[in-house]
């Protein structure tokens, strides 16, 4: 069956969202004259500026007056009348959109609680080798042929010019940061790897706003000049440029790695308390997950803790660090 207006919705965290670009590179090639447009939630809507593939990005804020905004959401849905509404979020809000959106055809995961009120519902499961993107690709299964596209963002010209001054030297990123503790790498890691990057090479320190503070901590600490922190100074496409341009990227399990698949960028990813099998892991070509194996600990949890359970946090600080790394 052949659809003409699409809506894709995830809602969840900036990692997610940048995944589920996944589904537009499915959906144009599959459909290229179709309509198809995205929902996210509010600050998320960065990494699809000026799409090619994209008719709309429509926004759900979640902080402030989330209930109003979201039964909003729901009327704007119904009128732009979407033939097909395809779901990669697995929670009530983006389910009551998915089922009263007026959709012919809609698709979302068995675990959403409004699952039963969709045509199809594939389950989500965590088995080894399956990726997040496979069981996004399963929600187009009974209407598309079985291939599985990349993630891909499309940086603009203009974000080309706003990173081509920091082109003109040897670099890595690094991006040190994540929301949950036992997911972000130390800083005595850190400033082990930074130790171990030829010192001819420039390391921009990339981020959110809130994370400058770290990364100048870092630099501090490190005692070398040619370091700068672009936290916040860079959108999320410019940084995604600029991670393609990097010899090397080194990210925690979290949005910065998935930047990294949507550029095919080269990268090196710490998995501390969390695993490569639950599906996350990088994509790029040139991909390395470094961790610590042969603990009975690990993996604590699908998302991180605030705290390690077992407060060692041996899953970080027996990290190996060497050339091999670099």
């Amino acid at each position: 069956m052949k659809y003409q207006n699409i809506l894709v919705i995830q809602t969840a965290f900036i990692g997610d969202a940048i995944l589920a670009s996944c589904l537009l590179e499915k959906l144009h090639a599959a459909f290229p004259s179709a309509s198809v447009s995205v929902l996210v939630r509010k600050g998320n809507e960065g990494v699809y500026a000026q799409h090619p593939f994209l008719k709309d990005t429509l926004v759900w804020d979640k902080q402030q007056n989330k209930m109003k905004n979201l039964f909003s959401l729901l009327l704007r849905i119904r009128k732009n009348k979407y033939d097909c509404v395809i779901n990669c979020h697995r929670y009530a809000s983006s389910g009551f959109l998915t089922a009263f959106s007026g959709a012919q055809h809609t698709a979302g995961f068995k675990q959403n609680p409004f699952s039963f009120l969709f045509n199809t519902t594939v389950k989500h499961r965590f088995e080894k080798g399956l990726h997040e993107i496979h069981r996004y690709h399963e929600l187009l299964a009974d209407f598309c042929d079985a291939s599985v596209f990349l993630p891909k963002l499309y940086p603009s010209s203009a974000d080309a010019e706003t990173i081509a001054p920091l082109l003109k030297t040897r670099f890595v990123c690094m991006a040190p940061a994540s929301v949950w503790y036992t997911k972000q790498l130390p800083m005595e890691k850190w400033l082990e790897l930074i130790q171990l990057i030829p010192p001819e090479k420039t390391i921009y320190l990339l981020g959110a706003p809130g994370d400058s503070t770290l990364c100048e901590n870092l630099i501090l600490r490190s005692n070398r000049n040619n370091m700068e922190q672009l936290c916040g100074k860079l959108s999320l496409l410019q940084s995604a440029l600029l991670m393609k341009q990097a010899e090397m990227n080194y990210v925690n399990d979290s949005a910065p790695l998935h930047l990294a698949s949507s550029q095919n960028a080269p990268v090196r990813a710490f998995f501390l308390s969390t695993i490569p099998d639950f599906g996350f892991g990088p994509l790029s070509t040139d991909q390395k997950v470094i961790d610590v194996q042969g603990l009975d600990c690990r993996p604590c949890g699908l998302h991180g803790h605030r705290t390690c359970p077992k407060s060692h946090f041996n899953c970080a600080f027996h990290i190996n660090l060497d050339r091999s790394v670099i």
